[in-house]
């Protein structure tokens, strides 16, 4: 093999290795049944070109395999598995066994299962060490926190190196280790359990900067721990907000507000993870003005201190959400307004849900309004069209919490006409249960579809009460078949000319069909095929 080809091999394994989980049944699977065919010898044909390998398998059925050295999604197989399939993971291990051990790289992937298991056995033993050396803990902020801390250093953060598919497993036993040192008493646990949960969400996100943990890859292995604990902190801040506290709480609480403010610095990853846990708190929990007004200073005060290098998005999100529970909504709103539209749009979205909850209606009015300027410019720099759709979902049935209960279907229609083509769907069903049936049919023409994409139901309704609406879209969707030129489009065309023959007879409108028909018969005289589809329908 040319020598040039080893380091495009090595990029497919790097690749390979991210794309497989070794905890995933289904990928150990595929791995092991493309290592039997690879040691079986049924790998044949092997060829290398300048940007892909190709191959034969003789499978039961001979598959013919592309492996591209660069994407592994333009990579194909001739066998009706979807996906990744163990004829490609086969011609990958004999490509791979040209330069390297296929052995040591199966290992190698391996190698985090068996570090899992070892740690799990390791962890679980620690675990009954710390529960043994600790007991059950008495109220004590000081003592918890150090308790929490050093439970979790010791299962967590002492090893020279942590893959990240081990973090659960550990994080696992270091929740049940916390959770046999708990307090006896009720009203004790759930203030125990919301401290342990705010302290260990701040440790975690440190340890995956710390171990170097690619965003990415947390969102695919661990991001789960992450969410469970915002769970945890929301139901936990619920039940304690609602009971008479007692006024040893007092001090207890006043110290968690100090880490709040640590969950929102501590790390430059889980920006949202992050202010969504402090905003929660400081509008559940920390309700006290004094305690507000000195968090905003506090703010403020690390906001100027920042380096060039470091994000100050989490911070200003804090500090005008501070400024709305302190009804300044002037200075909430100069914190906003020095912000991108990428950034801060999805939070004026909570800002109105949060108004709306407390019937704030003219302070949720002011967010939607906000909204809508900057609605077009954050669906520009969203990704997919899925991740589009998603958010503009979000913003409906955000606001119509706030139009329902205002009577203001007009700004409901508004944010409907900002977000298209994303809120198609709502929009075309508020027009016809309406009954605007020639804005209906407008809207369909305006995103590009056709009358036979139009519900069946819909057009029989539609046809009976107002059939002229369904002539715009007729003849727009007939003039498409036509441009495409080929005789199937010209079959299609037909049958949509027919059915506005129909309508414009039932109309009364024939002679404006005829002066319509020759027109269009004159602009189209050269396509031959056309004509013979019109005269074999009996259309002419």
């Amino acid at each position: 093999m040319e020598m040039t080809h080893e380091s495009e091999i090595q990029s497919l394994s790097e690749q390979l290795s991210g794309y497989l989980n070794p905890n995933d049944p289904e990928d150990a699977k595929l791995v092991q049944s493309g290592l039997v065919l690879y040691r079986q010898g049924l790998v044949k044909q092997l060829q290398f070109w300048k940007d892909d390998m190709t191959s034969t398998v003789h499978d039961v059925t001979p598959c013919h395999v592309k492996l591209n050295y660069t994407f592994l999604s333009e990579s194909s197989c001739t066998c009706p598995m979807d996906g990744f399939c163990r004829h490609r993971m086969a011609v990958f291990f004999e490509a791979y066994s040209r330069t390297s051990s296929v052995a040591d790289w199966v290992s190698e992937w391996r190698e985090p299962v068996r570090e899992q298991a070892s740690f799990s056995k390791w962890g679980l033993q620690t675990a009954k060490d710390l529960i043994k050396a600790n007991g059950v803990l008495k109220p004590d902020y000081s003592r918890w926190v150090h308790s929490f801390e050093v439970s979790f250093d010791t299962l967590l953060a002492t090893k020279k190196y942590t893959s990240p598919y081990v973090i659960p497993e550990l994080f696992g036993i270091y929740l049940k280790r916390i959770g046999a040192s708990a307090p006896l008493e009720p009203e004790w646990r759930l203030l125990y359990e919301l401290v342990s949960s705010v302290v260990s969400f701040r440790k975690l996100a440190v340890l995956s900067e710390q171990l170097g943990h690619e965003e990415d890859t947390v969102r695919r292995v661990y991001i789960h721990l992450f969410h469970n604990l915002m769970d945890d902190i929301s139901d936990l801040t619920e039940k304690i907000s609602v009971q008479t506290m007692p006024f040893a709480f007092d001090k207890f609480i006043e110290r968690l507000k100090d880490e709040a403010f640590d969950v929102l610095t501590c790390t430059k990853g889980f920006e949202l993870e992050r202010i969504y846990v402090h905003r929660l708190l400081w509008t559940d929990l920390f309700k006290n003005k004094e305690w507000r007004q000195e968090e905003i200073l506090k703010i403020g005060g690390r906001l100027k201190s920042l380096e060039e290098w470091e994000n100050p998005v989490p911070l200003e999100i804090a500090a005008a959400h501070l400024y709305f529970l302190l009804g300044n909504d002037e200075l909430a709103m100069k914190f906003i307004n020095r912000m991108e539209d990428d950034v801060v749009t999805p939070y004026i979205v909570y800002w109105i849900g949060y108004f709306s909850a407390g019937k704030a209606w003219g302070r949720a009015l002011m967010m939607i309004e906000l909204l809508l300027q900057k609605l077009k410019g954050y669906l520009d720099v969203l990704g997919s069209y899925h991740s589009r759709s998603k958010f503009t979902r979000n913003v409906l049935r955000t606001v119509a919490v706030y139009c329902g209960e205002t009577d203001r279907l007009d700004l409901y229609e508004r944010v409907l006409l900002s977000t298209l083509p994303y809120s198609f769907g709502e929009y075309e069903y508020l027009l016809f249960e309406r009954g605007q049936y020639d804005r209906w049919s407008e809207l369909h023409a305006l995103v590009g579809l056709s009358f036979q994409d139009l519900p069946k139901d819909r057009v029989k309704l539609v046809e009976k009460e107002r059939p002229e609406v369904l002539l715009g879209l007729l003849h727009q969707t007939a003039q498409q078949e036509i441009d495409q030129k080929n005789r199937s489009s010209y079959r299609t065309a037909v049958r949509h000319l027919k059915k506005l023959r129909t309508l414009y007879k039932k109309l009364k409108r024939v002679e404006d069909w005829e002066y319509f028909i020759n027109e269009l018969l004159e602009r189209t005289k050269r396509l031959r095929a056309f004509h013979e589809e019109c005269q074999r329908s009996k259309l002419i």
